[in-house]
């Protein structure tokens, strides 16, 4: 009768916990027993994995087989397991040696045949073997995205048979990967694209280089969704840890992860019908929601007043943290949200409101219920506000011709300002707390004047205040300058357009 342990790894959040497996073969009638809070599927690995042995031609026990997932209070999901249950089994009814198995960490689906399957989830997974510096086992298709992460050797096998063999030392399985290069930003579309709209390109210029929020106001068909669609191609790229920390929100989340563009910050953009649950995750087991995805990236919401108010409102707090806690009867789950919000809406409910052909016809009352719509204070957590007003005829002409400048023109400039300012605090300004800016953002008695008077007429907020230095610092950053001006600042308080509308 034996007793075999095989370390695997389950899931939480975006971490990965160890879970032993724990597999007890003794006298008794024929039966396979899961215990350890398995989920509907985790049940039912046991048809699974005898299926996968008996036509790998080995021996499934006719005897009473216990298999124990511990932590006993960690809920169990997912097929995961199966490869090392099958294992678990195989080396507690002697067929495969228990000499080495504390030096692996298997994770699998199987199929009948007892082929390997992919899972999602194994960036974290990889992070965390490679920390208590064991050997990975896994399906073939999953080693591209388990090769991202430094110092780990991977065993990638494609049949429950390659892995016995190579336990054995029969046939070993090569484990190099080399992880994939940094690769330039290559896009389809490009800032050129937009003709015209120079205060605004100018705008996204500097809330690229501080990650700053902003929300643009303007009619139909004047380039908003344009504009926030080529925001990431003037972002540099990420930082390996950055990467990692998109990447595994990602590889657990149901869209999968995109090995080849791991180094891209995230761009989202969710219908206005999104619900709350799908905006900042959830689930009975939760799963990340938009917020996270975009997480060290972008999030643009067009049409933003047509969002549900409680979808926009608890946008509030992540804004302000950078995570997003969701806390369920049985469990509690912490995801990063550290993302840049693109925000986009007409000026009234017909998108005319000001246009200079007169189509409007929006009474004040619903104009002021429209943007009633967007709360004050999710508002006043936007750094910028843009007006996006319709270009003439001459403008798109003139710009057809070319002559606008590219996003790598753009993106070079952001770099710069960008490295001054992680030279500076070890973060984008739009990250700096209430003491840096304080610490950092000195003027001089006439731009502390001139902001106290905007202060004043545009009765805007303490937060607000602070959210003016830190765009007015970013502009001096572009302009390479080591304090702020009060030219910096002027221009920082005319992107404060919507505080003058409340």
């Amino acid at each position: 009768m034996g007793l075999a342990v095989i370390y695997s790894r389950g899931r939480s959040g975006i971490n990965a916990p160890l879970v032993t497996v724990e597999v007890h073969v003794a006298n008794g009638l024929p039966a396979l027993n899961i215990v350890g809070l398995p989920e509907t599927a985790v049940k039912e690995s046991k048809d699974r994995v005898r299926g996968a042995i008996l036509n790998s031609r080995f021996e499934f026990p006719a005897q009473r087989i216990t298999v124990n997932l511990a932590p006993a209070d960690l809920p169990k999901e997912g097929g995961r397991f199966d490869l090392a249950i099958a294992l678990g089994v195989l080396a507690a009814s002697g067929q495969i040696s228990m000499a080495n198995l504390n030096q692996y960490e298997c994770v699998g689906e199987l199929s009948l045949g007892g082929e390997l399957r992919p899972i999602n989830g194994v960036l974290p997974i990889a992070i965390q073997v490679r920390n208590q510096q064991r050997k990975l086992i896994l399906p073939k298709e999953n080693t591209a995205e388990a090769a991202l992460v430094k110092g780990i050797e991977i065993i990638p096998a494609g049949h429950l048979l390659e892995v016995c063999a190579h336990l054995s030392g029969q046939t070993l399985i090569q484990s190099e990967f080399q992880q994939p290069k940094a690769t330039e930003i290559i896009s389809k579309v490009d800032f050129s694209d937009v003709h015209g709209q120079y205060h605004v390109k100018r705008a996204f210029e500097i809330a690229a280089a501080g990650a700053h929020n902003v929300i643009m106001l303007g009619p139909p068909g004047t380039g908003k969704s344009m504009l926030a669609a080529r925001l990431p191609t003037i972002l540099p790229l990420l930082t390996e840890e950055q990467a990692q920390e998109s990447a595994a929100i990602a590889s657990i989340s149901d869209q999968g992860l995109d090995v080849a563009n791991w180094l891209k910050p995230p761009y989202r953009a969710p219908h206005h019908t999104a619900s709350a649950a799908a905006m900042v995750g959830g689930g009975s087991n939760p799963r990340p929601g938009e917020i996270s995805l975009a997480h060290n990236g972008a999030l643009f919401l067009d049409e933003l007043p047509e969002f549900d108010r409680k979808v926009l409102e608890v946008l509030r707090e992540p804004l302000e943290t950078g995570h997003i806690t969701i806390s369920r009867a049985a469990r509690q789950v912490d995801f990063p949200a550290r993302f840049q919000l693109i925000a986009a809406m007409n000026p009234c409910p017909c998108g005319y409101l000001g246009d200079a052909s007169g189509r409007c016809h929006c009474t004040s009352e619903q104009v002021q219920r429209y943007r009633a719509r967007v709360s004050g204070p999710l508002l006043d957590r936007i750094d910028m506000h843009l007006e996006v007003p319709r270009i003439s005829h001459e403008v798109l002409r003139k710009g057809a011709a070319g002559g606008e400048e590219t996003s790598a023109t753009i993106r070079a400039r952001v770099i710069t300002a960008r490295n001054i300012a992680l030279a500076r605090s070890g973060k984008e300004n739009s990250a700096l707390t209430a003491k840096e800016v304080k610490q950092l953002c000195i003027l001089s008695e006439q731009s502390h004047q001139l902001l106290e008077q905007a202060m004043d007429k545009f009765g805007l907020s303490h937060r607000a205040y602070h959210r003016i230095l830190k765009v007015a610092l970013t502009i001096a950053d572009l302009a390479g300058s080591e304090q702020i001006d009060i030219k910096h600042l002027s221009e920082a308080i005319s992107y404060r357009k919507l505080d003058r509308h409340q």
